[in-house]
């Protein structure tokens, strides 16, 4: 399997109050979780891919309620919006397998997640480009972690285990993938879910939208863009 390709170099800088509000709350998220989960990344992965999956169907769902309520189309949003929330449920599900959460990180993400839908959901509400650019940096954010975890295991201090069947199944990995090729195709969905998101910012105030990371196994997961193109 060809190791899928994520330019880590991309950055949005802010601009303006809406952006920089943004990514100064992301910067606190991520000091939060280098404070309470320092190195142990399989654990970190666990809590925030939980608060990850959470974005895409809140914008998913007011996408589509509003497009019924204006009697219009939505430009390829919803479906694009829904894939990104199973994607991210996806992670959970394989990180569940590795690094099995305890009770009490199992408290933490149904905490989290409440306070996080709640939040996001008056957001999205108030703000949606801001919303999209809060996304986006969180999955900058993503990007670096996992890179991250790929150096823990090369360098051997995290284990380079099997991969675990479901994930094998969702992403197509061959009999013999290891944690290592996973982190590499999650990684390789966060960047492609940082790009859309910071599109769809940019549209929502008419900016142009960047070029989008690809996502090899997830054809689905392309914005409607660009399929189009």
């Amino acid at each position: 399997m060809t190791p899928p390709l994520v330019d880590t170099s991309v950055h949005h800088q802010p601009t303006g109050v809406s952006d920089t509000v943004a990514f100064g709350f992301v910067k606190m998220l991520r000091f939060f979780a280098d404070t309470f989960f320092a190195k142990r990344y399989g654990h970190r992965a666990v809590v925030l891919e939980t608060v990850a999956a959470v974005p895409g169907m809140v914008g998913a769902t007011l996408n589509h309620l509003k497009c019924l309520r204006r009697m219009c189309d939505d430009r390829g949003w919803i479906k694009t919006l829904m894939d990104e929330a199973e994607n991210e449920r996806m992670h959970l599900m394989t990180f569940i397998e590795v690094c099995k959460p305890t009770l009490f990180e199992r408290f933490v993400v149904v905490a989290v997640q409440w306070v996080f839908y709640l939040f996001f959901f008056g957001l999205y509400v108030v703000s949606p480009k801001t919303a999209h650019r809060v996304v986006g940096y969180f999955e900058e954010e993503a990007v670096i972690s996992y890179t991250h975890y790929l150096a823990e295991i090369d360098e051997g201090r995290s284990e380079n285990i099997a991969a675990p069947e479901i994930a094998k199944r969702y992403w197509g990995l061959p009999e013999t993938a290891t944690l290592r090729d996973v982190v590499l195709v999650v990684r390789a969905d966060e960047a492609h879910h940082r790009d859309v998101n910071h599109g769809f910012a940019n549209e929502l105030v008419g900016l142009p939208q960047a070029e989008v990371a690809p996502c090899p196994h997830h054809e689905e997961l392309q914005p409607a863009w660009k399929t189009a193109a």
